[in-house]
């Protein structure tokens, strides 16, 4: 099977949901060899993924993933990176601001790919932890309304897709698919990514894949989340439907910012940069606005406040009173190992 659909990829045909699924299935499940694994990752880059491929690996690759159940609500906010900006991980800061306000934040994410600091990279510089069990994960949320699963330890059958794509050394459909692959099967996400393009098809999926509310956005810069430094672009999928709208810092009471201010080097930087706002520094109000601006966002589509303006004032509440940094240092400790005896 695995060969013939090779055969009609090269013929520049493409695969429906159904037949994306069967492959990604063969992949997950190792019956696919690296080179055939290779060879449709290379096909479908070249030729530019659609949405019903990505819908039916999307579909597969979950099906192969450890699986977290939990009772309450759960947001995801997550950007696919690949933007080129270098920026502090602000997605990670916003879902601590989130998460301090009591909305459940089950974050996903992987080390850096395609950034300077991916998630897990920020977080452990943070001295958070990233390992976890389904079991841990949600002692977590019931303890501080956050956790984080870690991809490979949730998405164990990759391993099948680890050295092709290493071999191939570009962005594949496995970049693509983080978003759409929450172990926890979040229904609410804040989606950031690097193109309006992309933003459309991502929309077009999750309405194929189901959601209950998620929004998709992406910066006129090119940022892959709400962009401090000029106009963002978004997509709000609920109840079956998609609705657009567009945002500027200053229609939610935030100064325009400066993406230099933004940017760092490596993981250190990225949470010295989130640990010095959460102290109060207002040394960078480029990095404060920029995680306001999300939080708030991510406090939108979850359902804690009825506009990104509100969710704003929120976020900016839970900084100025400490309750963010109180938050850190809770993940902090409720994470950290026990020493070896």
């Amino acid at each position: 099977m695995f060969q013939e659909k090779l055969a009609q990829l090269v013929q520049g045909q493409t695969l429906s949901e159904t037949e994306a699924s069967a492959i990604m299935d063969e992949i997950m499940e190792g019956n696919a060899s690296p080179s055939q694994i290779a060879a449709f990752l290379a096909l479908l880059s070249a030729r530019g993924e659609t949405v019903e491929e990505l819908a039916g690996c999307a579909r597969s690759m979950s099906a192969h993933a450890k699986s977290l159940e939990y009772s309450e609500p759960l947001l995801d906010i997550v950007g696919t990176g690949g933007d080129g900006n270098h920026t502090f991980n602000i997605s990670t800061a916003s879902a601590i601001v989130i998460s301090s306000l009591g909305v459940n934040v089950a974050k996903h994410g992987n080390r850096s790919v395609s950034s300077t600091s991916g998630a897990a990279d920020a977080l452990e510089a943070l001295d958070i932890g990233i390992q976890s069990t389904p079991e841990s994960a949600c002692q977590l949320l019931d303890r501080t309304h956050m956790c984080f699963l870690f991809a490979p330890l949730y998405h164990a059958s990759m391993k099948y897709a680890v050295e092709p794509r290493k071999a191939l050394g570009f962005r594949t459909i496995f970049n693509m698919l983080g978003p759409l692959t929450n172990p926890a099967h979040a229904r609410r996400q804040m989606l950031g990514v690097y193109s309006r393009k992309l933003a459309e098809m991502y929309a077009e999926t999750l309405l194929r894949l189901g959601t209950d509310r998620t929004l998709v956005v992406t910066g006129e810069d090119g940022m892959d989340e709400f962009t401090i430094c000029g106009r963002s672009d978004a997509i709000l999928i609920e109840n079956g439907r998609t609705s657009t709208f567009s945002i500027r810092p200053e229609d939610v009471g935030l100064g325009i910012g400066i993406l230099k201010a933004i940017q760092v080097k490596n993981p250190q930087e990225s949470a010295a940069l989130i640990h010095s706002v959460f102290s109060g520094d207002k040394g960078n109000p480029s990095a404060l606005n920029a995680i306001l601006l999300n939080a708030g966002a991510g406090l939108f589509v979850a359902g804690h406040t009825s506009s990104i303006g509100e969710g704003v004032h929120e976020a900016r509440e839970a900084i100025e009173s400490g309750r963010a940094l109180r938050q850190l240092q809770l993940l902090q400790q409720v994470t950290k190992r026990p020493a070896h005896v």
